[in-house]
């Protein structure tokens, strides 16, 4: 209990320490912000070097804002961030409770922190997948409306893409979430980057590049995207092709899982006395089982890498 209460102490004092210097440092940026609107002078290295590090923590925050939109998640990244913290101190306060070693502390807690960006890309990468397998019945669509619509008009011809509700789910909601963003946010350079970013394919990218030139210029695009359909259906072996070694990645990649569970599961079933001594009460034994479960979870990251890789 005196172990549990002084975890919940250092778990309340590391949440308490965050919220201060994260509203210090907030209310330092106000400021310098205020002064420097007030001053003309050049600014010192020190200043440009700040400079520097905000825009890093900015593109880092525009990474994770733009895929937490991608995948249609309504959180915005400083949450996420607090989320992330939150877990990875959850996972320092139990490698505390249970293994009470600095290694053990610094594996959970980064397992713990990372899990909510690798679920993020997780669900960023089955998105993908889902969405190429139905791209190119989409764009035959697109480019049908296109056609009807006047070939001039492409936020008309999206709409009318999207009320048609004849594609597939997933792609459905993606091509939804396109015109969405285009009609209401205003940012039609940000909302073409993260449709790309949702169907994950290179053939999204040409589309996104023809739309921005069709949006800016208003140009007839009827023959691009003629070209790009046809291109399309050119590379449909290639992508079954692809599609079947991204399926054997996900199924090595939860192989190590099955076989921990399996063993564990035996062991149990078998004799449960000396198992529980053993894989509960022992320090060994937990120890082993945290290995195991970091190694499974660094095979986890090396899988979702490689299918990444492969989209």
């Amino acid at each position: 209990m005196i172990a549990a209460g002084t975890a919940l102490l250092v778990f309340v004092l590391f949440v308490a320490l965050f919220a201060a210097i994260r509203g210090g440092l907030e209310l330092g940026a106000d400021r310098a912000a205020r002064k420097r609107r007030l001053s003309f002078k050049r600014e010192p290295v020190r200043a440009r070097e700040g400079h520097s590090e905000r825009a890093r923590f900015r593109k880092l925050n525009a990474h994770i804002g733009d895929r937490l939109a991608a995948v249609g998640w309504s959180i915005g990244p400083d949450t996420f961030a607090f989320v992330s913290l939150l877990l990875g101190l959850s996972g320092a306060a139990a490698g505390l409770l249970l293994f009470r070693t600095f290694l053990s502390v610094l594996l959970l807690a980064a397992m713990l922190a990372l899990l909510p960006y690798c679920w993020l890309l997780l669900r960023l990468t089955n998105r993908q997948m889902a969405a190429r397998l139905e791209f190119l019945p989409a764009m035959e669509l697109f480019y049908q409306c296109y056609l009807v619509t006047g070939r001039r008009h492409v936020r008309t011809a999206l709409q009318k893409t999207v009320e048609e509700r004849r594609m597939p789910g997933e792609i459905q909601a993606v091509f939804e979430q396109l015109y969405r963003n285009l009609s209401v946010i205003g940012d039609d350079e940000g909302s073409l980057r993260r449709f790309s970013l949702s169907v994950g394919h290179v053939w999204a990218e040409y589309f996104c590049s023809i739309i921005k030139v069709a949006l800016l210029e208003g140009n007839d695009i009827s023959d691009n995207l003629r070209e790009l359909v046809d291109d399309m259906r050119r590379t449909r072996l290639d992508d079954q092709v692809e599609r079947h070694k991204l399926l054997e990645i996900r199924i090595a990649n939860f192989t190590p899982a099955l076989f921990l569970l399996l063993f564990v599961g035996i062991n149990f079933r078998m004799n449960p006395e000396s198992s529980y001594l053993y894989y509960v009460l022992d320090p060994t034994g937990r120890s082993m089982l945290l290995q195991a479960v970091v190694l499974i979870f660094g095979s986890f990251l090396m899988g979702l890498y490689l299918s990444r890789r492969k989209l």
